[in-house]
């Protein structure tokens, strides 16, 4: 079993940073693919960003758009998420996620892809 525990989120300006961290108890991440992930009131859970097992990071270009960065310390066994320049669109709950067995990366983007889930941290980003 993996459980994975999310903090950083909080409520923020229009243009604040902030940091996600994703911390893994029970085995270590360092074998594992992992995913960030967010779902606004409404609306889907949707793919953010994605880190593959040797460090290859995939992103949602189109929500990123440069402004993200996923990361992993495999020391520590957290993976964080790195948001700059954040806008009120950024507003949901940010969910960690950890494929265990081997996957093409192709495949990091999709929710149905991972094995184990957290219960999510909130970001509200005021205007």
């Amino acid at each position: 079993q993996v459980q994975l525990v999310e903090s950083g989120g909080g409520l923020v300006q229009a243009g604040d940073s902030l940091r996600l961290s994703c911390v893994a108890s029970g085995r270590t991440l360092s074998s594992y693919a992992m995913g960030w992930f967010r779902q606004a009131p409404g609306k889907e859970r949707e793919f953010v960003a994605a880190i593959s097992r040797n460090g290859r990071s995939i992103e949602n270009t189109d929500l990123v758009q440069g402004r993200f960065t996923i990361s992993r310390d495999n020391a520590k066994n957290t993976v964080g998420l790195q948001m700059n320049s954040l806008k009120p669109e950024d507003t949901a709950v940010y969910y960690c996620a950890a494929k265990t067995t081997f996957t093409s990366d192709g495949y990091l983007s999709s929710r149905t892809t991972y094995d184990y889930w957290g219960q999510g941290t909130q970001v509200t980003v005021s205007s």
